[in-house]
């Protein structure tokens, strides 16, 4: 069994000790490695917390996938060129026609997945409460990785001929029925009744990707066919009296002034002429996204005659910019921590040079008595070694309550690992054993009748 020579265990207590003796000015010395230690946890904390929080997002958005919205409002003025008025002009709007039209004439995508969304509100049992219905295809729960807990999804039948059914989130089958299997029962979406064929598994969304990414909570959605949707509930492509008299007005660029009682998103929901209130679109590597991504707005922009009523995004690629842009803001931070370190073992070094004048005589009687150049060394290395030791652990203990503050208070979310508190403890004693080792040689090349003599 390994045993440490007497010689380096004197070397040892005798470091202790000098350590000991001069507290303050020890965690003086320290301070710089403590706050550099603290700065490369809660660094390392809060950028494993960006890249995990990123990672969850990107898997909320879906991967490779490109989003149009329509654009209902717009900021629209009569401009005049040579005398005329340009004349307004017509746009059908995101519709259904859109998405074949896409799906025929577009290589490289994988999904297409249309959604209509509308605001309605369940009741059951005499229980009522708000919900969104989100008429959708089967492909809108691969895009987002939302899994079935119970159940079934929509069969060709209930697509093709718009059947009365839905898939429910989570937080819906807890609500209207907490002790009961959901599967088969019928729930009132509206003004219609709606079967329940699926029960969608818990997804766990923060409030910050809920708003960050413009997403709803996955869980408080009732899902059922697109045509379902359309047949039952509504159609914004179908024309009715009150849909073409509002067209017209449209097209003569007349306003018409909303009821005095009307809200903001009933006045934006009767402004809305388009069929469809989302289309994902899914390709198949990401180096397609930027042009394909190109080829769809000029392909809408041509069949809504000139119209821009759309915009088209890419999350992925907005994440990923996000993502940049925390790993520079890592970069600096980690810069700073090691520059805190740096100053922290010149600090070290600089204490360490002055303790060798201070204690020439000391060390001129341990050599006159016997002991030699190594042991000095040893005796100053482990000084310089404990102090940088103590400080990485004071570090740590700072580093990590950073990173718990940050996240409890600044609703930053923070990931403390293993890794990255092994790493900066063994720079901490790295730097300590570095910066020693200048002072250690000093204080063992001291002449010893020089150093008796020293006053």
């Amino acid at each position: 069994m390994f045993q440490i020579p007497p010689r380096v265990l004197a070397n040892l207590y005798v470091a202790i000790g000098a350590v000991l003796t001069n507290k303050v000015r020890s965690l003086l010395t320290a301070l710089g490695i403590i706050f550099g230690v603290a700065a490369v946890i809660a660094m390392l904390a809060i950028g494993n917390g960006a890249q995990q929080e990123i990672l969850a997002q990107i898997k909320l958005v879906g991967v490779n996938n490109i989003v149009i919205r329509p654009i209902i409002e717009q900021k629209e003025e009569k401009v005049e060129t040579q005398g005329k008025q340009d004349k307004r002009k017509f746009s059908p709007g995101l519709t259904v026609r859109d998405v074949r039209n896409i799906e025929q004439n577009v290589p490289g995508i994988t999904i297409l997945s249309p959604e209509i969304i509308l605001d309605t509100h369940v009741i059951r049992d005499g229980v009522r409460r708000s919900a969104k219905l989100v008429g959708v295809e089967p492909a809108y729960f691969n895009v987002y990785n939302l899994e079935l807990g119970e159940g079934k999804m929509f069969n060709a039948d209930d697509r093709i001929n718009g059947a009365a059914v839905c898939v429910v989130g989570y937080s819906i089958k807890a609500r209207f029925f907490p002790t009961e299997n959901a599967l088969g029962k019928r729930i009132k979406v509206g003004d219609q009744w709606l079967t329940i064929v699926g029960v969608l598994r818990e997804r766990a969304v923060s409030e910050t990707s809920l708003r960050k990414l413009g997403i709803r909570d996955f869980n408080m959605d009732i899902y059922a066919p697109l045509q379902s949707v359309l047949i039952r509930f509504k159609n914004r492509d179908r024309v009715t009296p009150s849909m073409q008299q509002r067209d017209m007005f449209r097209s003569a660029g007349m306003v018409v002034a909303p009821a005095a009682d009307e809200d903001e998103a009933t006045r934006l929901e009767r402004k809305n002429y388009h069929q469809l209130d989302r289309l994902v679109v899914q390709v198949e590597d990401t180096h397609l996204l930027g042009p394909t991504a190109d080829i769809l707005a000029r392909m809408l922009k041509r069949r809504h005659y000139d119209v821009v009523d759309y915009e088209v995004e890419i999350p992925e690629l907005l994440l990923k910019q996000q993502q940049r842009t925390n790993d520079i803001f890592n970069y600096v931070l980690g810069a700073i921590a090691g520059i805190s370190l740096l100053v922290g073992g010149i600090g070290i070094m600089n204490i360490m040079l002055a303790s060798v004048l201070e204690r020439i005589k000391e060390i001129g009687l341990r050599l006159s008595i016997g002991a030699k150049k190594s042991d000095v060394i040893q005796q100053f290395l482990f000084e310089a070694v404990m102090i940088s030791v103590a400080g990485g652990v004071l570090g740590v203990i700072l580093g990590v309550s950073l990173a718990y503050l940050v996240s409890e208070f600044a609703d930053i979310p923070t990931v403390i690992s293993f890794a990255s508190i092994v790493l900066s403890f063994g720079v901490a004693a790295t730097v300590g054993l570095i910066f020693g080792i200048a002072p250690a040689r000093k204080a063992a090349n001291q002449d010893p009748i020089a150093s008796l003599r020293y006053e």
